[in-house]
């Protein structure tokens, strides 16, 4: 985790701190679970709870206990025992690390999701605010990076908000595959503890019991959790790169916030670069690289090995972290974006009318021109247009087996922008409802 590229909201979910925490929690609960079965003595049980909520579990001390035994888990429970004092005999009963590390990944992940989930819905809020904002301001829509034919500003960020939409409801899906728990001791067998026991700490963690968990939970969820992340950050990345090609100098029909007493260069005073967009670019790159790890983290050897565990402690933290923070930034972009109708309009009306080239076509199929004459007679008119040599409609109407089949009045209707918009307000009552 980069502190420049880190929220300390989610940051906190993956402190040390935090983990032993819910370690204990896994551990407290299991114990509980067997006291009701009358496994544990209840006293005992509520001594764990008791110590155990009070204590501060010192990070260093396990560090050290860990540097020993090389083992994390029994580093924390032997702290934890320095705590709680001879009940502490009592806790970890049939279980067995995997237990407690894969639990506790899963609530993680969870609470991770959870406010991924609010960093998305920061972006589709932002998303709806501007669409509606420019829902008629026209500008050229562009194919291979080359005007094509007119849309508005508000369909543009229209379709980024039914992206958007498409990723919150798959990041619900990955968050419910992740919710699972696992108390089922080694091998997953359950035989040195009851089911009951992996149910009743499920409940109280908020998780499902994990069906078969072979000693550790099936990595295909987490593999389907990554893969869901890497996709949001592709769709960040769509967007910011549209906004860096809106910010570019011959274009600039948006760019991001230029506040007072930015600098854009150390060089060149007058610059105003869309350092916030490419940033997003490049950190939705490393969330994607986190997604193959994870797939492969899913083949492991039998019930289990720890061929995954150095994985995920990397990119648990940086894969949430760095998406967390790419989310909120580009809905801080999206808020603050500055819009230009004025240069949509200039750069709309630069190629001389050639926009409306696909009415043009269609209009002569119409009076029964072939296709095929129809697309030459309006290519070899465009052409011209393209290199300076004219306007579109002024070379038409010029154009004698054109205005044989298209009269003046009927070629100036055919450059009509409202043709291009006339839809716009099904597009948004389907985006938007």
């Amino acid at each position: 985790m980069i502190p420049r590229y880190s929220r300390p909201e989610m940051t906190q979910i993956w402190d040390p701190e935090t983990r032993f925490r819910i370690w204990f929690e896994i551990e407290a609960h299991a114990v509980s679970a067997m006291a009701e079965l009358g496994i544990v003595p209840k006293e005992a049980a509520k001594v764990i709870w008791e110590k155990g909520s009070a204590a501060k579990f010192d990070v260093a001390r396990i560090d050290e206990i860990e540097r020993v035994t090389k083992h994390d888990v029994i580093a924390f429970l032997t702290h934890l025992a320095e705590h709680v004092g001879p009940e502490a005999r009592f806790v970890h009963q049939g279980m067995t690390s995997s237990d407690v590390l894969d639990t506790c990944l899963n609530v993680q992940m969870v609470r991770a999701a959870d406010l991924l989930l609010v960093g998305m819905d920061r972006v589709l809020a932002a998303l709806k605010t501007r669409a509606m904002e420019h829902k008629n301001t026209v500008t050229i829509g562009r194919s291979h990076g080359i005007h094509a034919e007119p849309t508005t500003f508000g369909v543009k960020l229209a379709y980024a908000h039914a992206e958007f939409s498409r990723g919150r409801a798959r990041l619900e899906a990955a968050r419910k595959e992740v919710a699972t728990c696992a108390i089922s001791g080694a091998v997953g067998s359950f035989a040195n503890i009851d089911p009951s026991v992996e149910e009743y700490v499920a409940a109280k963690m908020g998780l499902s019991p994990e069906p078969v968990s072979t000693q550790v939970i099936p990595r295909d969820r987490h593999a389907m959790y990554f893969a869901t992340l890497g996709v949001i950050a592709s769709s960040v990345e769509r967007l910011a790169i549209e906004f860096r090609h809106l910010q570019r100098t011959e274009v600039l029909e948006a760019e991001e916030f230029f506040s007072e007493g930015q600098k854009g260069s150390s060089a060149m005073p007058h610059k105003r670069n869309p350092v916030l967009t490419e940033n997003l670019t490049g950190l939705a790159r490393m969330v994607r690289a986190y997604a193959m790890p994870a797939m492969e983290n899913v083949a492991l050897w039998h019930e289990r090995d720890i061929s995954h565990s150095s994985v995920e402690r990397m990119i648990g933290p940086d894969a949430t972290v760095t998406l967390d923070f790419a989310l909120n930034r580009l809905a801080g972009v999206i808020e603050k974006l500055v819009v230009y109708p004025e240069n949509m309009k200039k750069n709309l009306d630069r190629l001389g009318g050639l926009v409306h080239s696909q009415r043009i076509l269609l209009a002569l199929t119409q009076k029964g021109v072939s296709r095929e004459d129809s697309y030459a007679w309006v290519q070899r008119n465009a052409m011209p247009v393209w290199r300076g040599q004219g306007d579109f409609l002024s070379l038409l109407k010029a154009d004698k087996d054109v205005a044989k089949a298209l009269s003046a009045a009927e070629l100036e209707a055919l450059f009509d922008l409202g043709y291009h918009t006339k839809h716009v307000d099904t597009i948004f009552k389907r985006v938007f409802g």
